[in-house]
C-alpha cells in the first residue's frame, strides 16, 4: 500500500541547515555536512536571500554540489516556488540528480530535448513540488521551454564563457559547412585586403594564411550587415537556434576570420535579452573559484555580482595530491615518448587538450598495442566505463571540467597544450590584441581544473603529464602560478625542479614512487612539498584590479550597443578604456581594444545623427586604440572610419620600402635572386650555426634592414636595423635539442645585444621597441634567466623564423613580377602594399617574432 501524507503544507524549514538536518538522507549518503559547508549556507541565509546574483565559492575537493541543492531545495520550499539546478553538460546533471537521490533533496531531471522530458518530472518541476536539475542550454537558447523559476543555480560556474557564450555566436567551420563559410567570406570580404582574401579561398592554405586571424566590423561597411544576415539566414539546426539569439543585435556583433573558420558574436553575451535566466529573481553561481578580474561577470553578462568566499573552515589540502611531470624540460628526450612511457607505468591516462583532433590523436598516440582509445561518444553518459577499464586512454577536448574520476578509477592525467583559444574571439584577444590579462582567469581555471579530474578527494592522487610547448611555457612564468593557491603553487613548483636538469631515467624512477604512494614519497617528496607551499604567497597578476572595475561598464556598452544606442555604447567603452588606463602595460591591449570599439560605435552615432563633432570624436578614438596597441600591428589591418585617411607607415615601415625601392631600381637578377632565397629557405632549415646564422642576415636583408653579423666574441648572429628606427638582435641557438630549457647565461648575453649594437652605430641607446630575439627549438628559458631577463628579450622557435623567410620569398616574387614600368612613387605603393598584406613589414616582423617574453612578469 502506498504511504500518504496529510493535506496541509507544514510550516518551511527555518534555514538549509535545518532543512538538511531533516532531509530523508538513504544510508549511503554523506555523513554530515563540514563545518565550512554549514558557514556557507548560514551566510547565505543570514545576507543573501534577497540578492539578485550571488557567487558561492567551492573549489574542488570541497563539496559544492550538496550545498547547491540544498539553498535551490529551501529556496523552493520557503518561498513556494520553482528552483532550477543548471550544469554545463548533461553527464553533470545526471551526476547531479544521483546526489540529490542520495541525499533526500527532491528534483526532477530534465536533460535534452523538452520534447523528451519525462512529463511527470516537469509536471513536479511546474508545481514547485521538486527542484529541476537542467543544463545550461536548456536555460540559455532561443525557445527556452524550462517554466520560469524564482531561483537559477549554475554550476562550474566559472567555466560560463565555454557553455554561454558558444550560445550567442555562430561559429561557421569550413571542413563542416563550406558553402557557407564561402558566402561568409564573400560578404565580408570587403573588409578584408584581396591577397589574403585569396589565400583564405585557397584550397591548400600556405602556413601563414592558415594562421591567420582576422577582426572584422560590418557595422562600418554600407550594407555589410544585411549581407551576413542573409547568408546566417539560410542556416538550420543548432546554428540556426544560436542565430536567432544574436540576430536583433548583428549590428554590434563582431567577426573573426580564420582559413579554419569564422565566428560571428557580440562582445558579450546579452544575456540580458533571455526571459527565464534575467527573469528570474535571484541567480546563484556556484564556482570552484570567484576570480577577481570580472570573469564571472563577463560570462554571464550580469553586473553586482556579489560573492561568498571560501570560509576559513574549509579543509586543506583542498584536494588529493598531483604530481607534475614535465617531459618537455627533459634534457636529452622524446618528450612524447616519455610521456608514453609514464601512462604505460600509471595504467591509463585522460588525455585533455584544447581541440578534439589533438585530444584523440594524442590519446592514440599514449596507448599501449591494445589498449582501447576512448572519446567523447564513449563517455556522453558519464566516465563509469572508463573508470571500469584496466588499462586504456580517453582524449576529450576543452573538457576541464565536470569529469570525475576518483578514487583507483585513474591516476593520470594528460594535459596537452594551453587553453587559451576555446573560440576564435580569444584567439584574437591572445594572438593579435595581446589582452591576454583579460582571459588570464579563464585560463588558469581550465588548467587548474583539467589538473583535478583525478583527484576528486582528500585521499585521491595522480601524475599530471604537462605536453605542448605553449603549456609548458605558461606554467613556468611565475605570473602564472603565482597566481593560484599555495597547494598548486607547491606541486607545480616541485614538479618542475624534478624535471628539468633531469635524465628521463630519474623521471620514471620517481613516477614509479609516487605510483607506489609508500613510504619513499612521503618520506622524500612530501617534505620538500611542505617547504615549498609554506613559502608560497599567491600573487595576482597586473591589471587584475583594473579588469574588475572596468567590468560593468564593458556589461553596459555591450547591451547599449547590442540595442543600436551607440553614443551610449560609445560612452560606457570609453569608461572601460579610461578603467584600464591604471592597469598599466599588464592591460594595454585589451584597452587598445576597447578604445576602438569606442571609435566605431561613436562614428556609427555619429553618422546617424549627422553630428560631425561625434565623427570628430570617433577618428581621435580609433587614433589612441592605434598608439595603445603598438606595438601590436591588428589595428592597421582594419578599414579606416568613412571619410577617414588611412594611418600613414610609420618610421620602421617608411625606412624598409624605401630601403627595397631603391635596390629594385639599381637592378636585379631574377635568376640570381632566386638561387639566393631558395638558398636561404634551405639554409634556415639547418641547424648548423655556421650554415644557419648567415642565412638570418640574407632574410634581415630581404626585409629592407641594414643587417650583419657584428664582428667579435659574445655578439648575437645577426642584426636587422631598419636606419635608427628599430632593431632587431637576433641570437641563434639553432643547434640546441628541442628537450629541456635555455641556460640563463644565454639569457643575460642577450640582454646586452642592443648596448652593444648603440655603441657601434654611435647612438645613446637603442630606439623605442628595438629587441633581442633567442631563436631556439627550446621550449622555455631556466627560471633563473627569466628573474633577470631585460624586458627587451624575446624567445621565438625556428618555425616562426621559416615561416617568415617564406612570407619574404613571396613577397619579393610579387614585387618583382609587377615592378616593371612602375615610377619610383609608384614602386613604393606596391612594395608597402606586398610587405603589409603577408605581414613583413618590420612592425609585423616585431609582432611575430615577440609573443613569448622571457622575462619573469
Amino acid at each position: 500500500m502506498a504511504f500518504k501524507g496529510g493535506s496541509t503544507v507544514g510550516p518551511p524549514p527555518e534555514s538549509p541547515e535545518s532543512l538538511y538536518r531533516d532531509l530523508p538522507r538513504r544510508p549511503d549518503a554523506v555523513p554530515g555536512l563540514w563545518i565550512h559547508q554549514g558557514d556557507i549556507l548560514r551566510e547565505y541565509r543570514l545576507k543573501h536571500t534577497e540578492s539578485t546574483d550571488v557567487a558561492l565559492e567551492l573549489p574542488t575537493g570541497t563539496g559544492k554540489t550538496i550545498p547547491g541543492l540544498v539553498i535551490a531545495d529551501w529556496v523552493r520550499r520557503v518561498r513556494r516556488q520553482r528552483t532550477a539546478y543548471a550544469c554545463p553538460t548533461q553527464q553533470l546533471a545526471r551526476q547531479v540528480a544521483s546526489i540529490a537521490a542520495r541525499e533526500g533533496v527532491p528534483v526532477s531531471l530534465l536533460v535534452g530535448s523538452h520534447q523528451r522530458w519525462p512529463a511527470d518530472a516537469e509536471n513536479r518541476y511546474v508545481a514547485a513540488e521538486a527542484v529541476a536539475v537542467t543544463t545550461y542550454s536548456s536555460v540559455f537558447n532561443s525557445s527556452p521551454k524550462l517554466a520560469p523559476a524564482d531561483l537559477l543555480l549554475f554550476d562550474d560556474a566559472h567555466a560560463g564563457e565555454q557553455y554561454v557564450g558558444e550560445q550567442y555566436g555562430v561559429h561557421v567551420k569550413r571542413r563542416d559547412l563550406p558553402a557557407i563559410y564561402e558566402a561568409l567570406l564573400t560578404a565580408v570580404g570587403p573588409a578584408l585586403d584581396g591577397m589574403l582574401l585569396q589565400r583564405l579561398r585557397d584550397a591548400s592554405p600556405d602556413p601563414n594564411a592558415y594562421n591567420q586571424l582576422r577582426l572584422v566590423v560590418p557595422l562600418r561597411h554600407m550594407g555589410m550587415t544585411a549581407v551576413v544576415d542573409k547568408v546566417l539566414a539560410g542556416l538550420d539546426g543548432p546554428l540556426w537556434h544560436r542565430y536567432s539569439m544574436i540576430r536583433g543585435g548583428l549590428a554590434s556583433c563582431l567577426v573573426y576570420v580564420s582559413y579554419s573558420g569564422i565566428l560571428i558574436r557580440p562582445v558579450v553575451p546579452p544575456t540580458w535579452d533571455n526571459l527565464l535566466f534575467a527573469g528570474a529573481r535571484q541567480r546563484l553561481y556556484l564556482s570552484a573559484t570567484l576570480g577577481n578580474g570580472g570573469e564571472l561577470e563577463r560570462s554571464f553578462g550580469r553586473t553586482g555580482i556579489k560573492r561568498l568566499a571560501l570560509p576559513a573552515t574549509a579543509p586543506t589540502p583542498r584536494s588529493g595530491r598531483r604530481y607534475f611531470v614535465f617531459p618537455e624540460l627533459v634534457e636529452g628526450t622524446d618528450p612524447a615518448e616519455l610521456a608514453r612511457t609514464i601512462v604505460a607505468l600509471a595504467g591509463k591516462a585522460l588525455v585533455l587538450a584544447p581541440d578534439t583532433e589533438t585530444a584523440v590523436s594524442r590519446a592514440q598516440g599514449l596507448a599501449q598495442p591494445g589498449w582501447p582509445v576512448l572519446t567523447k561518444e564513449h563517455v556522453e553518459n558519464g566516465l563509469e566505463a572508463f573508470g571500469a577499464l584496466p588499462n586504456g586512454t580517453c582524449g576529450l577536448a576543452a573538457r576541464y571540467d565536470g569529469l570525475d574520476l576518483p578514487g583507483d578509477a585513474c591516476h593520470a592525467v594528460v594535459l596537452d597544450g594551453k587553453p587559451d583559444q576555446d573560440t576564435l574571439q580569444e584567439r584574437f584577444l591572445t594572438e593579435r590584441v595581446r589582452a591576454g590579462t583579460a582571459l588570464a582567469e579563464r585560463i588558469r581555471t581550465r588548467v587548474v581544473q583539467g589538473a583535478g579530474r583525478c583527484t576528486r578527494g582528500p585521499n585521491d592522487w595522480a601524475i599530471v603529464v604537462v605536453l605542448g610547448a605553449d603549456l609548458t611555457k605558461y606554467l613556468l612564468s611565475p605570473e602564472t602560478w603565482r597566481a593560484l593557491d599555495p597547494e598548486l603553487q607547491a606541486e607545480i613548483q616541485f614538479g618542475i625542479r624534478n624535471s628539468r636538469n633531469t635524465s628521463s631515467t630519474d623521471v620514471l624512477d620517481n613516477v614509479k614512487v609516487f605510483l607506489d604512494q609508500a613510504d619513499a614519497w612521503r618520506e622524500g617528496a612530501e617534505p620538500h612539498l611542505l617547504e615549498y607551499r609554506q613559502g608560497a604567497v599567491r600573487v595576482l597578476p597586473d591589471g587584475t584590479d583594473s579588469l574588475a572595475k572596468a567590468v560593468d561598464s564593458e556589461i553596459e556598452a555591450s547591451t547599449f550597443a547590442v540595442a543600436g544606442r551607440w553614443a551610449e555604447a560609445s560612452r560606457h567603452a570609453q569608461d572601460v578604456a579610461q578603467k584600464l588606463a591604471v592597469g598599466g602595460t599588464a592591460t594595454h591591449g585589451y584597452r587598445a581594444f576597447w578604445l576602438y570599439l569606442a571609435g566605431v560605435w561613436a562614428d556609427q552615432a555619429g553618422a546617424d545623427s549627422g553630428d560631425m563633432g561625434l565623427r570628430r570624436t570617433a577618428r581621435e578614438l580609433v587614433r589612441k586604440a592605434e598608439d595603445t596597441s603598438k606595438p601590436g600591428t591588428w589595428t592597421r589591418e582594419l578599414p579606416p572610419l568613412p571619410d577617414a585617411q588611412a594611418e600613414p607607415l610609420g618610421p620602421q615601415d617608411t625606412a624598409a620600402v624605401v630601403a627595397l625601392a631603391q635596390r629594385v631600381i639599381s637592378g636585379i637578377d631574377r635568376d640570381q635572386h632566386d638561387v639566393t632565397v631558395t638558398a636561404m629557405l634551405a639554409d634556415l632549415g639547418q641547424t648548423d650555426a655556421t650554415i644557419y646564422e648567415p642565412a638570418l642576415t640574407q632574410l634581415g636583408l630581404l626585409l629592407g634592414a641594414d643587417a650583419s653579423k657584428p664582428a667579435g666574441r659574445g655578439r648575437c648572429d645577426s642584426t636587422w636595423c631598419w636606419e635608427n628606427t628599430l632593431w632587431i638582435a637576433v641570437e641563434a641557438k639553432s643547434e640546441q635539442l628541442p628537450g629541456g630549457m635555455i641556460h640563463h647565461k644565454y639569457v643575460r648575453q642577450a640582454g646586452d645585444q642592443l648596448r652593444l649594437l648603440a655603441a657601434d652605430r654611435h647612438q645613446d641607446a637603442a630606439p623605442a621597441g628595438s629587441v633581442t630575439v633567442i631563436v631556439s627549438p627550446k621550449p622555455a628559458v631556466d627560471p633563473d634567466g627569466a628573474k633577470g631577463a631585460e624586458d627587451h628579450v624575446y624567445l621565438v622557435h625556428p618555425d616562426v623564423i621559416i615561416e617568415l623567410a617564406r612570407d619574404v620569398q613571396a613577397a619579393w616574387a610579387i614585387v618583382l613580377a609587377e615592378q616593371s614600368g612602375k615610377q619610383p612613387a609608384e614602386l613604393k605603393r606596391l612594395i608597402a602594399v606586398t610587405l603589409e598584406q603577408r605581414g613583413i613589414l618590420p612592425m609585423q616582423v616585431r609582432e611575430r617574432l615577440t609573443p613569448q617574453p622571457i622575462a619573469a612578469r
